[in-house]
């Protein structure tokens, strides 16, 4: 079995399914708060920041658009291609994340490519070594059990964009 071949095909192909259903998001949508109390994204400091705990409140608060797609483009894609195959400056309590749904996706469209591109590179040996410290309850685990955590990020938090689109696009009147 190739698991390396595996992984990645079930990334491309959620990828290449997926994705197309953003094209178009508007900025309305991008920040569209559909309950109270929505984490989003913020303006601070000239850019925009993260609603975010490390001690997460119980019940979890509802998330935007804006806030699912910044937790896939920085902590499921950029975090871990730059940890993996950049300089390791990524922080996620340091990053200013896209102001307007276009820029978002070019975003998403940017670290999704260095994740991808830094996968594709590696042989199928490297699959099998840990992943190490970088990634702490992962370091002894394969990057294969890496990849496939992300790929089940993906298709989560992908799969709650895509329902929201839906619902902002059913709320609308004249629907």
């Amino acid at each position: 079995m190739d698991w390396r071949s595996e992984a990645l095909e079930q990334l491309d192909f959620y990828w290449e399914h997926w994705r197309p259903r953003l094209d178009g998001l508007t900025d309305a949508e991008y920040f569209w708060e559909p309950v109270a109390d929505c984490w989003s994204l913020r303006p601070a400091g000239g850019g925009f920041r993260m609603d975010f705990a490390f001690e997460t409140p119980e019940p979890p608060p509802f998330t935007t658009i804006a806030w699912r797609l910044a937790h896939i483009a920085g902590h499921v894609f950029h975090l871990r291609a730059n940890s993996h195959f950049g300089d390791g400056s990524y922080r996620m309590d340091n990053e200013d994340h896209p102001g307007t749904a276009a820029a978002a996706l070019a975003y998403l469209d940017e670290q999704h490519h260095a994740w991808r591109d830094g996968l594709g590179a590696m042989d199928a040996e490297a699959w099998a070594r840990p992943v190490g410290p970088a990634e702490g309850p992962y370091a002894e685990r394969s990057y294969l059990t890496l990849v496939l955590h992300l790929n089940r990020e993906l298709c989560h938090h992908g799969g709650e964009v895509a329902l929201l689109r839906d619902l902002y696009a059913h709320q609308q009147p004249g629907r």
